[in-house]
């Protein structure tokens, strides 16, 4: 069977500097400017001159090649700025690529940015017949399609206004309903869905499900990883414009979550210095240790079995803190959050100072497999981060000789409360 997509040493380089500021008398302006040898007078204030990054050069995508079988659902990970857009733009043909060759069999409908195709000045109605022009399709085809359009959308009320005055997320719903109901052979969705509120999400997840079942062809971009695994069979990871692995989903976005990994069994940790957190600074993470059933800092740990962490923090508010632990899974998916509210006994931190405090869960309630911790400080009940560390301490949890009594276990797809204690000391002295 022949692939429906064939890409072959695909290559897209953009060139740095100017091309134009959009009027004849700024573009003179800025040429004399460069004839006299002085700075570019439209440069904005800490960027390099423009006239200095010309001459320059990026590849975006960088000798890339893979194909694409009918039917199949395709996932694309990757870093910000890794290639992926840049790939789906092609695909589109929005845009050309530098080298290399594209063949694609079959009409593709894209959602590529917010709003794509739409005019601002047309009702909703009218922009769904534009779309449907554009993907090729006759009038009375849209006609028939239009009213399953506009249910799925959600936006009956607003059909006949311009959508210039659409929200957001008004708009990603009606782009995402006509370019998945018009009959699209193949279907390429960037981030876009990241707009839409959680049940809009997984009406989308769920009819690309049903496009990629009837025999269709999905390409889907996100850095949800949940999605790209519950949608995708197979996944492309792209990093700095070349491909990084293709394969099966799972591995590929185990690989992709592990890459940065510099040491898995690490038991305890220094999180003063920590370069990656964000908060106002109200308070600070200090530390933070895994502690196992033996009362010792441990990275393996049983299902069903106690699993505690330590926490030194320092305060520097009057303000009330909430403490927060989350739990995320190999697939970047957060499975277990507990606060200090959930512990039996009230746990108050109002002062300026140091604490110890421990989180104890006394079953822990986890598949087997390799999870990672995200600690969290707020104030101000829990809507201003003071200081908040993601993707920390991994440990590995495996299932007990003893699996006579069963364990309560949660999904690893849907975040779970859990009960747990919670208890701080003020560290004195220190």
């Amino acid at each position: 069977m022949k692939p429906v997509i064939s890409v072959e040493n695909l290559t897209k380089q953009y060139d740095l500097g100017v091309i134009g500021t959009g009027t004849l008398t700024r573009d003179l302006e800025r040429w004399w400017a460069r004839v006299r040898k002085q700075p570019d007078p439209y440069s904005r204030v800490g960027q390099k001159d423009a006239f200095e990054r010309m001459g320059e050069s990026i590849l975006a995508l960088d000798d890339v090649s893979f194909q694409v079988q009918q039917g199949e659902a395709l996932g694309i990970i990757g870093k910000n700025g890794a290639g992926k857009s840049t790939l789906l733009k092609i695909l589109s043909r929005v845009t050309a690529p530098t080298s290399g060759s594209v063949k694609v069999k079959g009409r593709i409908g894209s959602l590529l940015e917010v709003g794509t195709g739409f005019h601002p000045e047309l009702t909703g109605r009218e922009n769904v017949y534009l779309n449907g022009a554009i993907l090729g399709m006759r009038k009375d085809e849209v006609t028939r399609k239009f009213d399953e359009i506009v249910a799925f959308s959600g936006v009956e009320r607003f059909i006949d206004t311009p959508v210039k005055r659409y929200s957001s997320g008004m708009y990603v719903r009606l782009a995402f309903a006509v370019a998945a109901h018009l009959d699209p052979e193949i279907l390429i969705v960037d981030e876009v869905l990241a707009v839409g509120d959680a049940e809009f999400q997984k009406k989308c997840l769920g009819k690309m499900g049903d496009v990629a079942s009837e025999g269709r062809t999905v390409l889907f971009v996100s850095h949800n990883m949940g999605a790209i695994n519950n949608l995708s069979s197979k996944c492309i990871w792209i990093n700095k414009g070349r491909i990084e692995k293709t394969g099966d989903t799972a591995s590929v976005i185990h690989d992709y979550l592990h890459a940065d990994d510099q040491d898995i069994r690490i038991a305890e940790l220094d999180l003063s210095s920590f370069p990656e957190r964000y908060g106002d600074g109200q308070a600070k993470l200090r530390a933070a240790r895994l502690i196992d059933d033996d009362g010792q800092p441990g990275t393996e740990f049983l299902r069903g079995k106690p699993f505690t962490v330590e926490i030194d923090l320092e305060s520097h508010t009057i303000s009330p803190l909430v403490l927060s632990l989350v739990v995320v899974n190999d697939l970047g998916i957060n499975v277990l959050h507990t606060t200090h509210f959930d512990s039996s006994e009230t746990m108050v931190i109002s002062e300026p100072g140091k604490y110890r405090t421990q989180v104890a869960i006394p079953s822990l309630p986890l598949f087997p497999g390799t999870y990672k911790l995200i600690l969290g400080i707020h104030t101000t009940n829990m809507m201003i981060p003071a200081d908040v560390i993601k993707n920390v301490l991994p440990f590995s949890v495996s299932e007990p000789l003893d699996t006579s009594r069963p364990i309560r276990t949660p999904s690893n797809v849907f975040m779970s409360w859990t009960p747990s204690e919670w208890k701080a000391d003020r560290i004195l002295g220190d």
